[in-house]
Order: structure tokens, then C-alpha cells, then sequence
């Protein structure tokens, strides 16, 4: 079977783009993949790296540097643009600026001279527009890999995807990428920690200039971890020093002026609507969203899109206390920057995406992770536990859905937040990866099905290899397809 994946949420050049600014002239990404600020810079894990993963969980390798994208056969990848938050920062965390800075370079190996710059800027959208012109530079750009040449390209809509497959031959290959954006601070939101300065016009300015973009994102995440002044967010860090940066609008509902940013995107008139990711927004925003969906926007049907979440195995956003399904209660993380069962249902009658975090942090409960530890060097059986994981957020998402009587198998995918801020499944590193997560989940779908194939829904009765390719690049790919 074929192992290729897509994968709806990643960042590429988080790391390229951060070491850029120790050298001169600063945000080039360079076309020599020796350099640490190409994005083609190939950093897989060595043993002492995995080591120090597995002990502290920080992540210093690269995850989807391009090569790694090649080397894994990746034909589409959903890029996250981050302008990256001010208040991971300063002396508003702790007083002593070295601190946060060692804290953050292990979390995300970005460099001095990018936290400096960081610190100091009061433009996130023109930090946006640097990390676009980042892809840019090398959009096109031949690079030849394992005796085969590859090139990305930024796609401007499906209809380019298609050109580009159709393009490819045995030896030369094409890396579709469309963009997206993590975080509404993306339009000059949120600058200060303990107040409002956004102004009105300047967002509204940048919503529009984004719409008109070349290269249209394809969603946006709307929150992130800091209050941006557009909505509530969900509890994301759990580090102390940093962690009470987060309280200042934390749970809270939509703006005024969220709810107008929400209808610029939404708005198609011109067929350039950017849809939103739900992904970090708090339990009272998402019930606000839902409610927008459900009544000013009920006949344009618009899809939801979780670009990288997880289960939290709890029946509804107002039944949080409830349990879903009670013997998968012991599998997740119990927490609501993961989703509920009810929204499941919504993502899928709107003919959404829901896209699995690889995130030990977020995918699984401790207990269930405790689990999935392998103790004696056994790559197979490694897999085989750290798949089920994975497995586990498909088999609920189905049941759900199946439950409700509504097609099963049709919004699952991988939103993998690789070379974000995440502490990766282990064995699951990188990209490169992702062929042995296709292979051992087809096992845990024969599995499955052998159990529980009489229990669904005639409709639901398709095939393990049919469930996995729709996991790993159908569910994404038919997503696109009808939405770019």
C-alpha cells in the first residue's frame, strides 16, 4: 500500500527562519541545505538527541525540514505562518530575561538573535509577511536528494496540486505546500499583556491584504496561547513562569472585534474565504463560533476545521463532566484544548477536517502513555504501541460518529504540529517516520474491524487499507479539493 502522507498542520521553517537572524543579511533562507537557516537544513534525531527527548521532552531536530518532507515521499503539506508571540518574553514572566530564554530555546531551538528580535517587535504582521517571504525566496528552487530532484512549490489552489502531480516523474519531484496561520495575533493583536492597543483599521487593513495574498492561506487559527483581543483561548502551557501570561483572557468568549474578523474571512464574495481552525480557541469561543455557524452563516455551509487536536473522551462542550464512551475513558488527556465528542459531530456533518497532534502531551492520557513505553530496544513492537496512540483517536472519532449515524472514516487525518512547540511520539520523530505509521496502522485496523466490523453501520464497513489511505491523505486531500 502506498505510505505517503498529508499533513494538515506543521512548520517547516520555525527553525530555519529563527537561526536566519544570526547571519547576515538576516530571514535569507539559503539554498545550501548545509546551512541551518535553509529550509532544506536536513537535522534528523541522533541517539543522544532521542535520548535527551525521551528524559526532558525537548525537541531540537527538525521534523519536516524539506528534505525530510522528500525523503518521506510528501506530495501536499498544510504550512503553519507563526509570528511568534512576544510574551513568551521579558521581564513580565519572571523579571530576569535569561530565564525565559533558555526556557523557550529548549522548547522550540529558536535562536538568541530571534528572541532579541522578538522581544522588540510590535509588528506581528510584518513578522508574518518575513515568514512568508521565507518560503518564497526558494519557492521553485531544485535541490537534488538521494539521486532525484526536488522542488516545493507554493500553490495558489487545487487546480495547481493537480498540474504538479501530473508533473512529476520517476526523478523529478514536487512538494505541494499550501499556507495557513497559527494565531489571529497575525494581524497586529494582542502586543501588550495587560491591555488592548489594537487598532480597528490596522486589523481590518490586514485581514484584506491577507485575502489578497497570491498564495491564499487555507485556514487560519484564530487563537493561539495569548490573549489576542479577537477571542478566548484554552490553557496551552503548563510551565509555571510562563504559564500565568495565559490568564488574561483565558476561557473567555469572541470580541466584537473577533466577530468581525470572523465574518471578513468567512466573507466569499470575491472567492477567496478563509476558513477557521478551531484549535486553541476556548470552550466559550468555540460555542460562540458554533452558534455563528448555526444561524448567520446556516446555508453557506461552511466546514470546521481542527487542523492538530486530540481527543479528551467527554461527551459535549456543556456535558464536560460526562464521558463519552466509557472504555475509552482511560485512553486520553482530560483536558479542553482537546475536543469533545459533540464537536466531533459537528466537524463531521459540516463536511470538516479533524487533523491527530502527534504530541505525547496532548494525545494520550498519562496513564496510556506509561503504557506505550517500551523498555528494551525493539523497533517493531515501539511502533506497534506508540501507533496504537494514533489508532485510538480514530477508533473514538469513528465510534462517535458512527453512533450518530453519520460516515465514519471521512474526517480523520494527521495534523502532525511538527517542528512546533510539541514533545513528538517517541519512534515517531519525524516525517521520515510516517511510512512505518502507515504500515502498523493498517494492523490496528484489521484488528478492529476483525472485533467491531459486524457493530457499524453498513456504510461504515469499508476496508483497514481503505481506513488508513483515508487517514494518512484521502480525508485531507478531498478536503482541499473542495475547499481551495
Amino acid at each position: 500500500m502506498e505510505t505517503h502522507y498529508v499533513d494538515l498542520h506543521c512548520h517547516p521553517s520555525l527553525k530555519p527562519f529563527s537561526k536566519s537572524f544570526k547571519y547576515k543579511p538576516r530571514k535569507r533562507n539559503d539554498i545550501d541545505p548545509n546551512r541551518k537557516n535553509s529550509i532544506w537544513h536536513y537535522s534528523p534525531p541522533n541517539f543522544l538527541e532521542k535520548l535527551v527527548n525521551r528524559l526532558v521532552t525537548l525537541t531540537k531536530f527538525t521534523q519536516t525540514d524539506l528534505t525530510a518532507l522528500a525523503k518521506s515521499n510528501t506530495k501536499v503539506v498544510i504550512v503553519s505562518l507563526y509570528p511568534f508571540e512576544k510574551h513568551f518574553f521579558g521581564k513580565e514572566v519572571v523579571g530576569i530575561k535569561g530565564v525565559t530564554d533558555v526556557l523557550v530555546n529548549l522548547a522550540a531551538s529558536i535562536s538568541q538573535a530571534r528572541m532579541d528580535y522578538i522581544r522588540s517587535n510590535n509588528d506581528y504582521f510584518a513578522d508574518l509577511l518575513d515568514e512568508l517571504n521565507f518560503y518564497i525566496q526558494l519557492h521553485n528552487k531544485v535541490q537534488k536528494i538521494d539521486g532525484k530532484i526536488f522542488t516545493y512549490r507554493l500553490v495558489e489552489s487545487y487546480k495547481d496540486i493537480e498540474t504538479n502531480l501530473a508533473a512529476e516523474t520517476d526523478s523529478k519531484k514536487i512538494i505541494n505546500i499550501i499556507l495557513s496561520i497559527e494565531g489571529g495575533h497575525s494581524f497586529n493583536t494582542g502586543l501588550d499583556m495587560n491591555k488592548d492597543m489594537a487598532s480597528r483599521t490596522e486589523v481590518i487593513n490586514n485581514v484584506n491584504a491577507i485575502k489578497a495574498w497570491k498564495y491564499r492561506p487555507l485556514f487560519i487559527t484564530l487563537a493561539h496561547h495569548f490573549y489576542n483581543e479577537l477571542s478566548g483561548h484554552a490553557r496551552s502551557i503548563s510551565i509555571g513562569i510562563l504559564k500565568k501570561n495565559q490568564n488574561r483572557g483565558l476561557n473567555t468568549g469572541l470580541t466584537s472585534l473577533g466577530k468581525e474578523v470572523i465574518d471578513l474571512l468567512l466573507d466569499n464574495t470575491n472567492g477567496n474565504r478563509i476558513l477557521i481552525d478551531i484549535k486553541h480557541l476556548s470552550v466559550e469561543s468555540r460555542k460562540e463560533f458554533y452558534h455563528l455557524l448555526n444561524t448567520k452563516y446556516k446555508d453557506e455551509k461552511i466546514p470546521i476545521v481542527a487542523s492538530h487536536g486530540a481527543c479528551n473522551g467527554r461527551e459535549s462542550l456543556t456535558n464536560y463532566n460526562k464521558i463519552g464512551i466509557a472504555n475509552h475513558k482511560k485512553w486520553f488527556c482530560n483536558i479542553d484544548i482537546n475536543f469533545y465528542d459533540e464537536e466531533f459531530i459537528k466537524i463531521a456533518k459540516s463536511n470538516g477536517i479533524f487533523g491527530i497532534q502527534l504530541d505525547e502531551r496532548r494525545i494520550a492520557s498519562k496513564k496510556a502513555n506509561n503504557a506505550s513505553k517500551t523498555y528494551f530496544p525493539n523497533k517493531r513492537k515501539q511502533l506497534k504501541k506508540k501507533t496504537l496512540l494514533i489508532w485510538r483517536q480514530v477508533e473514538h472519532v469513528a465510534e462517535v460518529l458512527d453512533n450518530a449515524g453519520l460516515f465514519c472514516w471521512g474526517i480523520q487525518s494527521i495534523g502532525s504540529d511538527y517542528d512546533g512547540i510539541v514533545n513528538p511520539i517517541n519512534g515517531l520523530w519525524t516525517a521520515e517516520n510516517m511510512k512505518d505509521v502507515a504500515e502498523e496502522m493498517l494492523n490496528h485496523a484489521n484488528k478492529y474491524l476483525s472485533k467491531k466490523m459486524k457493530s457499524l453501520r453498513d456504510f461504515n464497513k469499508i476496508s483497514a487499507e481503505a481506513i488508513v489511505a483515508r487517514v494518512m491523505r484521502e480525508n485531507a486531500m478531498e478536503f482541499i479539493k473542495k475547499n481551495y
